[in-house]
């Protein structure tokens, strides 16, 4: 049984080997990456809980007995939920907004999801001395509800939107395959401030998009250049950590699961390249990390990083 209360979070510290291993298991809290001239904030919103046996319909008990430290207490895959801030000499990207001022519970939610919850991402910038008009970009890796809940919400007064100052930006498939704005006002921004991104193509200081399709058809990820290092926000190409181990287990809700497969791949092989992090934005409470290859196993290796 899945309880109202949101799952507990914790600061960050020298962790211990139990505490590496609760991070698998909770959601993230505001962590921060100093990197080369961009310093990158995840901002949480919330959480989704994720039926692991739904969720990859091919696996069995077995994966997840091998997997277990990846379940919390009710059986779920832990997902944060929440957004990638880039700020790069006075300017702010947003990648992804959360799912917004709302919570869902598992009856009312879908079959292969426990409860869903948003709501903390404006309180979040605020701590961080960031107004929402401040933000000058923000871009998603694909239109789904867990990312665009904060992009069309009205700004204080309703006049407008809360991120009305910003460039949207998507691939353009993803924008052509999207069912549309949710009022009028979104969809006047989406007309006069709408970006098609193209692979390669760099949408901010440092930050190129990079076509990575299957959970959608215009999924894109992101690559941050800076100081000699590149960091890869993967979006929903991967949703957990145990993804790095088993890239070819598929996802119920990949649109097209094969393709999916091919772009976990791609990703991978370019997270194992030296002086390249990734950003895995629903992987629990290691969202920053590395590809790491002991042999012919491949695992993800989260940083120890402030708040």
């Amino acid at each position: 049984m899945v309880e109202d209360a949101p799952y507990p979070q914790q600061p960050a510290q020298s962790p211990t080997a139990a505490e590496r291993g609760e991070r698998l298991r909770r959601i993230s809290p505001t962590r921060t990456l100093e990197f080369g001239d961009h310093r990158l904030t995840y901002l949480p919103d919330g959480f989704v809980q994720l039926i692991p046996r739904a969720w990859f319909p091919e696996t069995g008990g077995g994966d997840w007995q091998r997997h277990s430290d990846h379940l919390d207490q009710g059986g779920y895959l832990v997902a944060s939920v929440g957004s990638l801030l880039v700020e790069h000499r006075g300017r702010a990207l947003l990648i992804d907004t959360g799912y917004g001022p709302r919570r869902t519970s598992p009856a009312d939610s879908y079959p292969f999801l426990g409860a869903e919850e948003g709501g903390r991402l404006p309180a979040g910038l605020a701590a961080h001395g960031l107004a929402p008009e401040a933000v000058d970009t923000v871009a998603f890796t694909h239109l789904h509800e867990d990312h665009v809940g904060w992009a069309f919400a009205p700004n204080s007064n309703g006049s407008g939107l809360l991120f009305g100052s910003a460039r949207f930006v998507t691939s353009l498939t993803e924008w052509r395959g999207w069912h549309g704005a949710p009022s009028a006002t979104a969809a006047r921004h989406l007309q006069e401030n709408a970006v098609g991104a193209t692979d390669g193509q760099e949408i901010f200081p440092g930050v190129t998009a990079w076509n990575t399709p299957g959970h959608t058809l215009g999924h894109t990820s992101y690559i941050i250049s800076s100081g000699g290092r590149r960091l890869v926000v993967i979006g929903d190409a991967l949703h957990s950590a145990v993804q790095v181990e088993r890239p070819e287990w598929r996802v119920l809700v990949d649109s097209a699961r094969d393709v999916s497969v091919d772009s976990r791949l791609r990703i991978l092989r370019e997270l194992s390249t030296p002086d390249t992090l990734g950003f895995g934005g629903h992987f629990a409470d290691v969202l920053f990390g590395r590809v790491v290859t002991d042999g012919s196993r491949r695992h993800w290796e989260a940083l120890d990083l402030e708040g």
